[in-house]
């Protein structure tokens, strides 16, 4: 059993996840990849992004890709390449997760890419892992392959559906927020994987349905959008003007890039007034409303890349995609119309002004 502190590290080579409540045996190899700093650098990410800094969902991208290893254990203990794959699935991201998505020409899964290329030559160099071991051998070529879907496995769906991935970010997040209804751990038990899809019975189907909704909602609320929208804007001024290149950011963890903002005299002012009072800042309709219309799009917790315009009243960006995966009901695909009226309701203009 786990001990008194749940820690992130593999430390006696247990992961104990708590929102699930598995017990995760590491392999040498994940135990190697939780010393590595682009891993180590998740814990310092909010998963939420800039929501972060509005609400209650305050955990890592760590937290929730060791959620995602401890249900790929679950579902697979023994396929080793999804496990390192679950691991390793984000750590392109910038900081603030997807909220900076675009910005810079920059996205995550380019930059995984590169990060798990960058670490395959680190753990196969060192003596930390013997590459000789079947069982741990590192194919960073292997697992790009898998995170990007390029054949079914556990964490890709065959036939689309809600994959392992997406269901712990609506259990942790709805966790977060008090959401949840069924505790994440005695749900697990209920449900089942096929061909990558997370299958259930009907009023747990629902259940997962309710949490995929809701987790919409909360990404296009106010509480989201506008601290978003503003920090977008913040590093988009630095980026602007020179005072920060593409290469810093993808390098940065929050807390770094907070530091840059508040000491930057291009935004330290804002910077610090988004801290204290995020509520200075407010959501309003878009139609006719001033300010620069962003280019390109992100998901629901991001953004398209673009900032104020000088002397303009409004922020202004597009949101173009949600995550809205559904379980399959014993097998069938699951219909449902909410889910259908949030997808045809994108793109959205988000329009945040100074609330005066």
């Amino acid at each position: 059993m786990h001990g008194d502190a749940v820690d992130t590290m593999g430390i006696d080579g247990v992961w104990f996840d708590p929102l699930w409540r598995v017990e995760v045996q590491l392999t040498p190899l994940e135990r190697r990849l939780l010393e590595t700093w682009p891993v180590r650098r998740l814990a310092f990410i909010a998963h939420a992004g800039a929501a972060s800094i509005t609400t209650t969902q305050s955990y890592s991208r760590l937290e929730h890709s060791l959620g995602v290893l401890a249900l790929v254990a679950h579902f697979a203990p023994d396929d080793h390449l999804a496990r390192a794959t679950a691991l390793l699935h984000d750590v392109g991201h910038l900081p603030f997760s997807h909220s900076l998505e675009g910005l810079g020409g920059l996205e995550h899964h380019g930059l995984g890419r590169r990060a798990i290329r960058s670490l395959a030559a680190e753990v196969d160099g060192d003596d930390g892992v013997d590459p000789l071991d079947a069982l741990d051998a590192f194919d960073g070529e292997a697992v790009i392959a898998l995170d990007e879907g390029a054949e079914p496995s556990v964490l890709t769906p065959r036939a689309g559906g809600l994959k392992l991935d997406h269901l712990d970010s609506f259990l942790r997040s709805g966790q977060a927020h008090g959401r949840t209804t069924t505790p994440p751990h005695e749900l697990l038990r209920r449900l089942r994987l096929v061909d990558g899809t997370v299958d259930a019975d009907a009023d747990d189907a629902l259940e997962l349905a309710d949490l995929a909704v809701r987790e919409a909602l909360a990404q296009r609320s106010a509480a989201n959008l506008v601290p978003v929208t503003v920090l977008r804007d913040l590093v988009a001024r630095l980026l602007g003007d020179g005072a920060l290149s593409s290469g810093e950011l993808t390098g940065m963890t929050d807390d770094t890039l907070w530091g840059r903002l508040l000491t930057e005299p291009a935004t330290a002012a804002d910077a610090e007034l988004l801290r204290r009072r995020p509520q200075a800042w407010r959501m309003v309709p878009s139609a006719g409303a001033p300010g620069r219309a962003a280019a390109g799009g992100a998901a629901a917790g991001g953004a398209a890349a673009g900032g104020a315009v000088a002397g303009a009243a409004a922020l202004r960006h597009v949101v173009r995609r949600s995550y809205l995966d559904l379980p399959t009901i014993d097998g069938r695909p699951m219909r449902d119309e909410r889910v259908a009226d949030l997808g045809r309701a994108l793109p959205i203009d988000v329009v945040v002004e100074r609330a005066g």
